[in-house]
């Protein structure tokens, strides 16, 4: 640590910049907004990566994705893809084909559990959402949404 951050931390200065805070907050706000969905989640036997990959196929429809499409539009990277994919296979969630023509290439797709799975947190899953952010209104919100999809870059 710098004498300088040492001096404004002892001043009530406890970030180098702004965009320090800025950074702090999203990550604690993130945070405390998934311990909500993370109760849930727990209970129906999942992790936020395996919800995750099962509502990215759900949208991928019958022709499914292959495992790099997977990971390229997961909320948070995972190193193990194949792994995560493993312990959903074993669950009956989803269901893997090696392709005919191209072995190289495994084709995934959500299976009728992990479609069922999905359909039944559905609606605990809109509650906590609702519940955690209806101490703001709708303006609000949508700047919000803004203002992160700045921040992202996008």
């Amino acid at each position: 640590m710098t004498g300088k951050l040492k001096d404004e931390i002892k001043q009530g200065k406890p970030f180098d910049s702004l965009q320090a805070e800025v950074f702090l907050n999203v990550v604690r706000t993130a945070d405390a907004l998934s311990r909500g969905a993370e109760e849930i989640l727990k209970l129906a036997g999942l992790t936020h990566p395996q919800y995750n990959v099962l509502r990215i196929l759900r949208g991928a429809g019958e022709q499914g994705l292959c495992c790099r499409e997977i990971a390229e539009r997961m909320i948070s990277r995972d190193p193990d893809i194949t792994r995560l994919l493993d312990r959903l296979e074993r669950r009956g969630l989803i269901a893997r084909r090696r392709d005919s023509k191209d072995r190289r290439v495994i084709t995934v797709r959500i299976a009728g559990a992990g479609q069922k799975l999905l359909k039944d947190l559905h609606r605990p899953m809109a509650e906590c959402n609702r519940k955690l952010l209806s101490h703001m209104d709708e303006s609000e919100l949508q700047k919000l949404v803004d203002l992160l999809e700045a921040a992202r870059g996008t």
